[in-house]
């Protein structure tokens, strides 16, 4: 079964059996009277401190997915084929050893989840997060600003759709999860976000290269949100199962809840619904390209319908600009290198039309795949105008599209850090362009000066510089430094701060965390740690795979 987990712990109090401990002593949500504010409860009404006070007043609600489509009538909990429904209840699998609170987000928790800072201290959430406890309703969230958002619990044991696996995730993973999901939302990219890592003792053994070397690990929960966690798999099992009626159910939730400029009553809805798709998965893309992102595992059941980043597995910010770069060193065919992430988008989507296809009339079908066709060109645009904005470049001109394609060909053979080399155009003078004097703290700069036509290419670029209207060298750099980050979550970054979690120090999660909330600010503390410099010479050594 390729159904995604759903990971359904938050599908609690929809059946009896088997649930962990409800978070508030009377056995159901606290029935504390609401504050001003109409979200948290008033000082002095909850049994419990301030922050559990927030937990037990949650808005939540079940009524939204559970009222819409059916649930496993099996109760058990074991790994089994499933039809003619769209969830399974299974509650979370609560860790035996210790738990402890690694990071939060404090801005998903008091942005999204409107929970005070405070609540991170409380032991209700500590069990919360980690799966020990559920609450009642805890499917989705309705935000009191009228958003939805759907929780998960990354590791939190066994579903009917674990297949082999044991449900768990381990702490190198779910560090580098938690610190990407949230990296990317501040590079601007749409995505899912984390609200918690939690690390436990428990044991979680691991063959991370899939060489028979398995490896006793630590399991850890991050909690992540996301308006939906639907993907084009979620559509395509259910097309391969001929459950078509619950496909149409599913497909007109999905357009309802997430889709408003779509009317339910239009006869080409879901023409609508695969256009908007097309072009917002283009779009994603070539902003993951516009960062050197490679997410490392592009099938179906990672690719949302609505076109955000989900499911962080051996992911990778390119260093060394190549088109061949592959993060996930189990990727032996090098089918999602990051150069070829646009054209499995296009076979993602010709996946997702196919799975329509019993839902369109043959005029709808024509429609759809000429709607398809266009995807290359939307993406084109996108790249093209995403790195005209990278390279200071204001207004139209027919050789744009030339001097980027010159840059990035300049940049593969010299080999010269991605990120950097945009960083450091953005730093640097015109004056010093020029002459082509290059100082010695733009390192990437210098590397790429090296190549025989790194001038002719200078010139080119401060020739096009020239045509920008009523711009200035301070008003570009400025510019340019707000969209070429400083910093990104490099593996080797990564790799340090789940070295020292393993050794319970978390210092650098913490840190990393701080610092990939403000990517295009130089910052003393980064500076400090060395991750705008040149990755260290063990970095090239570094592999990561689908395990972690």
């Amino acid at each position: 079964m390729r159904w995604p987990p759903w990971l359904a712990a938050w599908l609690a109090w929809a059946a009896g059996a088997g649930r962990p401990a409800p978070l508030c002593g009377s056995g159901g949500l606290c029935r504390a009277p609401l504050g001003p504010n109409a979200s948290h409860p008033a000082p002095g009404h909850c049994p419990r401190q301030r922050g559990a006070a927030e937990l037990c007043a949650w808005p939540l609600s079940s009524e939204s997915l559970l009222d819409t489509f059916p649930v496993d009538a099996t109760q058990e909990n074991y790994v089994r084929n499933v039809r003619n429904c769209i969830f399974s209840v299974v509650y979370p699998t609560p860790f035996k050893s210790r738990v402890r609170l690694v990071a939060v987000s404090k801005e998903v928790l008091e942005n999204i989840l409107d929970l005070d800072i405070s609540v991170k201290g409380t032991s209700d959430f500590l069990q919360f997060v980690s799966g020990g406890k559920v609450i009642l309703g805890s499917v989705p969230l309705a935000h009191r600003h009228g958003e939805r958002w759907e929780l998960q619990l990354k590791g939190s044991g066994k579903t009917p759709y674990s297949r082999n696996g044991d449900g768990r995730a381990v702490l190198r993973s779910s560090v580098r999860e938690f610190l990407c999901s949230e990296a990317m939302h501040y590079l601007g990219i749409p995505t899912s976000r984390a609200a918690s890592l939690v690390v436990s003792d428990d044991d979680v053994w691991r063959d991370q290269f899939y060489n028979g070397n398995i490896k006793k690990e630590r399991g850890a929960i991050v909690l992540r949100l996301a308006k939906s966690w639907f993907r084009i798999g979620s559509l395509e099992i259910l097309a391969h199962s001929g459950e078509l009626d619950l496909q149409r159910r599913l497909l007109d939730f999905i357009i309802q809840e997430h889709f408003p400029s779509i009317a339910m009553n239009d006869s080409n809805r879901y023409l609508e619904f695969f256009s908007t798709v097309v072009s917002e998965t283009a779009d994603l893309i070539a902003l993951w390209m516009s960062v050197g992102f490679a997410h490392g595992v592009c099938n179906t059941d990672n690719f949302s319908l609505l076109s955000i980043t989900i499911d962080y597995g051996p992911f990778g910010f390119m260093e060394s600009y190549d088109p061949n770069f592959v993060p996930n060193t189990s990727d032996d065919e090098r089918r999602y290198k990051i150069g070829n992430q646009a054209n499995v988008g296009l076979f993602n989507l010709s996946k997702l039309l196919q799975a329509l296809k019993p839902l369109l009339d043959p005029r709808q079908k024509k429609l759809a795949s000429q709607i398809l066709e266009g995807y290359g060109e939307r993406y084109y645009i996108r790249f093209t105008e995403l790195f005209k904005t990278k390279l200071g470049l204001l207004g139209e001109n027919e050789d744009d599209n030339y001097l980027i394609a010159f840059l990035l060909k300049l940049m593969e053979d010299t080999k010269a850090d991605f990120t950097m080399t945009f960083r450091q155009l953005s730093e640097i003078t015109e004056d010093q362009l020029k002459e082509l004097h290059i100082p010695e703290e733009f390192w990437a700069l210098q590397d790429l000066g090296k190549h025989k036509l790194f001038s002719e290419w200078v010139t080119m670029y401060l020739l096009r510089l020239n045509r920008n209207k009523g711009d200035s060298d301070t008003k570009r750099r400025t510019r340019m430094t707000t969209v070429n980050p400083r910093y990104i979550l490099r593996n080797w970054m990564a790799e340090s701060a789940v070295q020292k979690a393993n050794l319970n120090d978390f210092s650098e999660v913490q840190l990393l965390q701080q610092i990939l909330q403000h990517p295009f600010q130089r910052q003393q503390a980064a500076e400090k740690a060395g991750y705008s410099l040149r990755p260290p010479a063990w970095a090239k050594d570094l592999k990561v795979s689908c395990s972690s």
